[in-house]
């Protein structure tokens, strides 16, 4: 259950801080019982007498009250007092905690105690499907690493790459601002767009912030780390090599198309995809990551140029197939012309299979089994169909179906993931599958 939903619970606020787990009551004791002693401390200083005073108060207000009323009325007004002069103090001293966000003191606290001993989840993709996802997730645990795809080489991240020589930032962008606070005003800035200016038209502000730090901390992986702290971000993101690496692709037809962007152009059925270099080297932080992992999430995004590139990284497939994380591919809802044409989701499952070497790369397939009625002709028109799923090829493979609905709704009938319904189905799947193991 997250925070969302338990503080839907009408109850005091107060009483939140008595929620189990947010490691606040120990400490509410140790500090009491440390007052206490001080207070006699000073007392026997003061040569005694004050105890003695104080004891003979409480004898005589014994002898006309019930001894358990009396002692229960100074328990109840003396932690009273406590409680409220700690919260008070507490609360100007990280004031500043709460001007950022939404959240209470108490909710956040909540959410870094509660998340931070959640699963620990990979998130393996690129594209606006990885963030999606991100945004989501990250509501269960705070134990989450992103690994994202380096072989973008279209907009102001291939306008980077091409000018300057370093790895494409707009996936990593994506992924830092999806695992930040959303209400945050640097968040926002992060994601900033410039809409003119000569050399500046088309970049984003978190492209260029990542590409200065990049150059004064000496690489991406640094840069990151940096940019993760300014927007205190809940988990870890990390591109799946260091590697100038750029994609390419052998169609069916014999042609063969190099470069991300010119891929799905290309209007033909990939027979295999392939990086240049062919040797690219994966992080180790990456590979520690998978092997650490409960849950490894593949997808959704494009199949070809933010999913499979990831594979195609040396020893990343063979980390994945090796870890004993329980291993889910989140399946595109509609078809993409120009890379994944017709495809049902056997197709999209043996596509993947195909170019990790190994069956054991997923344990289950995570599929939308419904559509708006008023959805768009502009799909039609672009050769875009819903991906089917065709349990009659899916068996033979032997992994796990799980159907629900996934889109979020949309009144111009356009079909896109809902993070929260996403993230949802992925974590009671994994929940489910460690309680039946």
């Amino acid at each position: 259950m997250t925070f969302d939903e338990i503080k839907n619970v009408k109850v005091k606020k107060e009483v939140g801080w008595l929620l189990p787990g947010l490691e606040v009551k120990r400490w509410f004791a140790l500090i009491f019982l440390g007052s206490i002693m001080i207070v006699l401390g000073f007392m026997v200083l003061a040569n005694v007498r004050p105890i003695y005073v104080i004891l003979e108060l409480i004898r005589k207000a014994a002898l006309v009250l019930p001894s358990n009323f009396l002692a229960a009325v100074f328990i109840f007004v003396g932690a009273v007092i406590f409680f409220k002069g700690w919260q008070k103090t507490t609360l100007s001293i990280m004031d500043m905690n709460s001007s950022k966000g939404n959240y209470s003191l108490l909710e956040k606290l909540y959410r870094r105690r509660k998340l931070n001993k959640g699963a620990k989840i990979v998130a393996v993709g690129g594209g606006t499907g990885l963030s999606m996802l991100l945004r989501g997730i990250k509501k269960y645990t705070n134990n989450i690493t992103a690994i994202v795809t380096v072989g973008d080489d279209g907009g102001s991240s291939g306008r980077l790459r091409e000018e300057l020589g370093i790895l494409p930032p707009g996936d990593i962008r994506n992924c830092i601002a999806a695992l930040g606070d959303d209400e945050d005003l640097i968040t926002e800035l992060f994601q900033y767009r410039f809409k003119n200016g000569e050399g500046l038209e088309g970049h984003s502000f978190g492209n260029l912030f990542l590409t200065a730090l990049c150059s004064i901390t000496g690489d991406m992986v640094r840069a990151v780390k940096e940019s993760s702290k300014v927007l205190n971000i809940r988990g870890v993101v990390l591109p799946a090599t260091l590697d100038d690496m750029k994609l390419a692709a052998e169609f069916e037809d014999g042609r063969i198309i190099h470069g991300e962007s010119n891929i799905p152009e290309a209007h033909g059925k990939i027979k295999t995809l392939f990086t240049e270099p062919a040797n690219c080297k994966a992080l180790p932080e990456a590979l520690n990551a998978i092997a650490d992992a409960d849950l490894i999430i593949l997808g959704p995004g494009s199949l070809y140029t933010s999913v499979i590139p990831n594979l195609l990284v040396n020893g990343i497939s063979d980390a994945i197939v090796q870890s004993k994380a329980k291993k889910i591919y989140v399946c595109n809802i509609m078809t993409q012309p120009g890379e994944t044409t017709d495809y049902s989701v056997a197709s999209h499952v043996n596509a993947l299979i195909k170019h990790a070497g190994n069956k054991r790369v997923i344990d289950a397939v995570l599929v939308n089994d419904s559509l708006p009625d008023n959805i768009s002709e502009g799909y039609a028109k672009a050769g875009s169909i819903p991906v089917r799923l065709d349990m009659e090829n899916i068996s033979p493979i032997g992994i796990e179906v799980v159907s629900q609905k996934l889109i979020q709704e949309n009144k111009d009938g356009l079909v896109r993931h809902s993070s929260n319904r996403v993230a949802r189905a992925v974590y009671y799947w994994y929940k489910k599958s460690i309680k039946n193991r």
